[in-house]
């Protein structure tokens, strides 16, 4: 393996995403993968940035064309994944891979990359403020925040001794102290 992997995973509302903007803005050396989806943008989303977005026909031809470095069926024809070619872009420049991925995805990806990749579980404080966190995006309807707090229960308990750290995301100050010292000491592993 050409570099280094960093791997944040969370149940959707614990706080990965703000985690990897804040390590990607100190790290000009990170890049963030971007993944696949077959969902549709939300909010100001824009292609190539967040996520690639397309649709879940064009989703299954890559899965067969062996496209991807794993993938998931999240929700019924709603996929995410990393494609391969994604991968080989970031490498190319000589940069470390960011990855923000679903639970599932996050154990896939430390299988696949093994001892190159490091992986960090982050995780809510309680089950009340992950509720909390996701009805305070105004994102989502009722209907896909009950769909959401269900998966992050299952994830949650999937994850357990999955990851090679997990941190609590409590106070963000906090959070962005640890992530950046954990993340220091593998790098210069």
């Amino acid at each position: 393996m050409p570099g280094k992997v960093l791997i944040f995973s969370a149940p959707s509302g614990a706080g990965k995403s703000t985690v990897v903007n804040h390590l990607l803005g100190l790290y000009p050396e990170f890049e963030f993968s971007v993944s696949a989806t077959s969902r549709a943008p939300r909010g100001e989303e824009k292609d190539g940035v967040e996520y690639y977005f397309i649709t879940a026909e064009r989703f299954r031809e890559l899965i067969a064309a062996d496209s991807f470095v794993e993938y998931e069926e999240v929700y019924e024809d709603r996929f995410y994944g990393t494609l391969k070619s994604e991968v080989e872009r970031i490498w190319a420049k000589g940069h470390v891979i960011l990855f923000d991925v679903d639970v599932k995805g996050g154990v896939n990806l430390k299988k696949y990359f093994g001892d190159a990749a490091f992986s960090m579980l982050i995780l809510p404080p309680s089950f009340e403020v992950l509720e909390q966190r996701l009805r305070g995006r105004g994102t989502d309807s009722e209907e896909a925040i009950k769909e959401r707090l269900a998966k992050a229960e299952w994830e949650i308990e999937f994850a357990k001794g999955q990851f090679d750290y997990e941190l609590v995301n409590d106070k963000l100050e906090d959070t962005f102290a640890e992530s950046e010292s954990v993340v220091d000491r593998f790098l210069k592993a």
